[in-house]
């Protein structure tokens, strides 16, 4: 079995292995997977010695939950981080409508946003039944921004969260329920503006900080050395783009952006390094981050792309990414 460094998040005394694994996929809103496909992710992970499992009521309307639950229930507690997430609250769906975003609904839930105390507090008590777990380690605020809900209606979920909701993440934390909280989020801003008014341990920022963007090292991820706030990189491969698939943002990518990832691609080729091996490697680098978790859809993708995760990469590569203009100046790159 491989050995995973770990490191610690935040200030707190968890400590989680730099990769972890993100559920949103086998969530199974976005493609099929049955529930046993979806555990054996889970399995094929800890079979790799991955120790930190990101997980959230959202992703299949409480199927991610259920099936992580299953799968870690008899491994041993004290081996394993587990994130969650508040700021939805899954409700009965009782009708036959599609989502109008075209997610599937493996359950027949629908959601509620709600990021005040009680919203908050009902939510932890939710996830605790699907989990069938006892304890979660790491509470995250799902989805709050406005590249989630717009500028007007933010602003009320973000008033919300600041004077109710808040409240109750912090009574969590000192009180032992849990041992860190954050925001996982798909948007930078909205972790600036959240610490002007929280103490935060970690914060789940997919996509936004990549071999494809590093806009953060310009003030967020300063920020967060100085505060002790530890960061998670979620879609380290962008939703897919930087793994051959044609998606960016959960969306088709546009013409730019591809035209961005061929250049970092012909680098990588030159070198003889799969792009994706560079992709899932390059945040770590930074002494914020603290795990990279991707999402893979199958057990077998996973067992493919868990050597990308330890293949040697020449520092020649950096700085041609570098010396071309596709990497940010700033930007700590791993050691050879």
């Amino acid at each position: 079995m491989p050995h995973f460094e770990k490191r610690q998040v935040g200030r707190t005394k968890l400590q989680v292995t730099v990769l972890g694994l993100g559920t949103a996929t086998m969530g199974a809103s976005r493609i099929p997977i049955s529930r046993q496909d979806g555990e054996a992710i889970v399995q094929a992970a800890w079979d790799a010695g991955v120790r930190y499992v990101d997980t959230a009521p959202f992703y299949g309307v409480g199927a991610a939950e259920h099936r992580v639950g299953d799968a870690l229930r008899e491994k041993d507690r004290n081996a394993w981080v587990l994130s969650t997430k508040v700021g939805r609250l899954l409700k009965p769906k009782t009708d036959t409508t599609p989502s109008p975003d075209g997610r599937l609904s493996p359950m027949p839930f629908q959601v509620v946003y709600d990021y005040s105390y009680d919203g908050i507090m009902r939510s932890v008590d939710d996830s605790y039944q699907r989990l069938g777990l006892a304890r979660i380690d790491i509470l995250y605020v799902h989805d709050i921004g406005v590249y989630q809900h717009g500028e007007a209606e933010n602003a009320k979920h973000m008033k919300v969260l600041r004077e109710s909701g808040y409240k109750a993440l912090d009574e969590l934390r000192r009180t032992g329920t849990v041992s860190a909280i954050g925001i996982g989020v798909n948007e930078k801003q909205v972790l600036l503006d959240a610490m002007e008014f929280g103490d935060w341990d970690a914060f789940l920022l997919a996509g936004r900080y990549t071999l494809l963007e590093q806009a953060p090292l310009d003030d967020l991820l300063p920020r967060c050395q100085e505060r002790g706030t530890s960061i998670v990189v979620g879609g380290p491969l962008n939703s897919g783009i930087l793994a051959g698939r044609d998606t960016w943002n959960y969306a088709k990518a546009p013409a730019d952006v591809a035209a961005r990832v061929e250049k970092i691609a012909r680098v990588c080729e030159a070198h003889n390094v799969p792009l994706p091996a560079a992709a899932l490697q390059f945040p770590l680098a930074h002494p914020v981050v603290c795990s990279v978790i991707p999402g893979p859809r199958s057990a077998a993708e996973f067992n493919e792309n868990l050597p990308l995760f330890s293949m040697p990469i020449p520092a020649s590569l950096w700085s041609d990414l570098r010396n071309e203009g596709l990497l940010h100046p700033n930007a700590p790159v791993p050691a050879a």
